[in-house]
């Protein structure tokens, strides 16, 4: 069963104390089982993002010591910053990132308010999915009047808090009040311009931001609101939806910015937010220099934002994923402010674990592992390698050809052949290391004890599942670098000729790698009990076998009668 993980992202009314911050940030440390993320402090905003990730009850409980030792350190009465904020933790959402859904997001997003209202007096409000009615779902309606406003709000009956106090007593003008959710994914981005008006930044912001702005008589900013016969004031629509949008100045870099929320990238993406403000700010004589975010981000986003500028400048989208994040970080400006760091600010990366793999070796160390006196890797690894090495030729002179001058009508049908190429690459590249923990997984078995009978019975049959895997592995071998000659094949015939050569490699090595993983094949199943699962997979392979060396011959006897 896959492991719920939520990710929390409380944002918290310090941004320029870092003794302070780090102080209330790396208290949700002191959970097991929570890993801290991010934090991002913002001195104009005097704000800060936070953002750790667990398991629900580990995340709920260090949610809630952060929001008690901001509670104890931030004092909202003496507070000032751009940022629109009612409390010292000001927002607190959680966000599903496996294994759990929105609604049962929701659920403990209850349970922390419950537990705040009522532990720490801090009044607050469910939004987004937790929000228990249609009024409070949008934050802004929550926070509405900030700070300033919350004596008033607190004694409201259409305001009534869903937790804590509603007195605004002298704990709680100290604390502020707390917004609390369950949302999607939300991407805190902001857009850099060249200008320092605020004014000017808004009106980006209002052309973008799915609600708009307010339609007036004449004048856009100063004419007189038109009303619906309701009398509620009639907006115009702005360009895309699933955005919420402001202007603000930033004295930290002397500049205006454009501070979007993208609270879908599913329906709004970020790089259709920063495409669309280009174009606008070009309309109203401004240009964007670049952008920031704010938070972490999600692989996915970088690599759509990667292919969609690949796309716009005709250029192959199956190059490496590290090359993909690069273009994503140019395109998008994201250095333009200060330096970014993937290894940081993609959620992906920051959760992958540091454990030792082959294919993280250098190629010396890989070649010294392999001659060294431990059996693995062995023969099963580098075919993989070496299947990995063919198709990442073929990959090659698909990108060679997508970028030929004069084809620039055929860079589509190259680029989908690099990234068929790209797909079995990381497939090869996986089973590099996994051959090897295959054929661990039967040293396993054999040094489980046999001391009694059922000892015996046990060691027998992780020995016998194991061998079964280290058959499977190797077949999964065979099978993909025989898959993965069709682009060899299809890039001797359709690609350039002058690197007809490397598709003849890349189809040697792939035969290679098949012929290679055959052997493993072979000799693994021989030691296999189950004799019908043996006989299945060795006859799937032989099949496998007699089809790369066919194809093999195709390609070579193609290549010979051009070259």
């Amino acid at each position: 069963m896959q492991k719920q993980l939520i990710e929390c992202v409380p944002n918290i009314s310090e941004g320029r104390d870092p003794i302070k911050i780090k102080e209330i940030a790396h208290t949700v440390e002191t959970v097991e089982g929570v890993k801290l993320l991010d934090i991002d402090p913002g001195k104009a905003t005097n704000r800060t993002v936070i953002t750790f990730v667990g398991e629900p009850k580990a995340v709920i409980e260090a949610a809630f010591r952060l929001i008690k030792r901001a509670a104890k350190l931030i004092d909202m009465s003496k507070h000032s910053g751009e940022h629109p904020r009612f409390g010292a933790t000001d927002v607190c959402p959680l966000v599903p990132i496996s294994g759990i859904t929105l609604e049962e997001t929701a659920a403990y997003a209850h349970e922390l308010g419950a537990r705040v209202g009522k532990e720490l007096g801090i009044p607050g409000y469910f939004y987004e999915n937790a929000a228990k009615s249609k009024e409070r779902k949008n934050l802004a309606n929550c926070r509405a009047g900030e700070y300033e406003g919350l004596s008033k709000k607190l004694v409201d009956p259409q305001w009534q808090p869903d937790f804590g106090p509603s007195a605004f007593n002298e704990a709680v003008v100290k604390t502020g009040a707390i917004a609390i959710s369950a949302r999607d994914f939300l991407i805190a981005y902001n857009v850099n311009l060249n200008t320092t008006s605020t004014r000017r930044a808004n009106a980006i912001a209002f052309d973008i931001r799915e609600a708009g702005r307010v339609k007036r008589e004449g004048n856009p900013i100063t004419g007189k609101k038109v009303l619906d016969e309701n009398g509620e004031a009639i907006r115009i629509p702005g360009k895309l939806k699933a955005v919420k949008g402001i202007g603000w100045y930033i004295e930290e870099y002397g500049i205006a910015q454009i501070s979007y929320n993208l609270t879908n990238i599913s329906i709004t993406s970020m790089h259709e937010a920063f495409d669309e403000s280009c174009k606008v700010a070009l309309k109203r004589g401004l240009r964007v220099t670049g952008s920031e975010l704010v938070g972490l981000v999600p692989l996915k986003a970088m690599l759509d934002a990667a292919d969609f500028f690949l796309t716009k400048q005709q250029r192959s989208l199956g190059i490496a994923e590290s090359e993909k994040v690069k273009i994503a970080i140019k395109s998008l400006g994201l250095d333009d402010l200060k330096p970014f760091n993937p290894d940081e600010k993609i959620i992906e990366y920051l959760l992958e674990t540091k454990e030792s793999k082959l294919i993280n070796l250098k190629l010396d160390a890989f070649a010294d592992e392999t001659a060294g006196e431990s059996p693995a890797p062995g023969g099963g690894s580098i075919a993989a390698y070496v299947g990995t090495l063919g198709v990442s030729l073929g990959t090659m002179v698909a990108n060679l050809s997508a970028h030929k001058a004069g084809w620039d009508e055929q860079w589509e049908f190259y680029s989908k052949w690099a990234e068929k190429g790209q797909a079995y690459k990381n497939k090869l590249l996986f089973l590099v290391d996994e051959d090897t923990n295959a054929f661990n997984k039967i040293i396993e078995g054999f040094r489980m004890p046999k001391s009694t009978e059922d000892e015996k019975k046990t060691r027998q049959l992780a020995i016998e599942n194991a061998t079964k895997y280290a058959t499977e592995i190797p077949f999964e071998v065979m099978q993909t670098a025989h898959d993965s000659m069709e682009v060899m094949l299809a890039m001797a015939k359709e690609g350039l000729q002058s690197s007809l050569s490397d598709a003849g490699v890349g189809a040697l090595c792939a035969r290679t790698a098949v012929i290679g993983a055959y052997f493993n094949v072979r000799i693994n199943a021989k030691d296999i009990k189950d004799r019908a699962f043996a006989d299945a997979i060795l006859q799937k392979a032989t099949k496998v076998y007699e089809s790369a060396i066919t194809r093999e011959k195709e390609i070579i006897e193609y290549i010979n009668t051009i070259m």
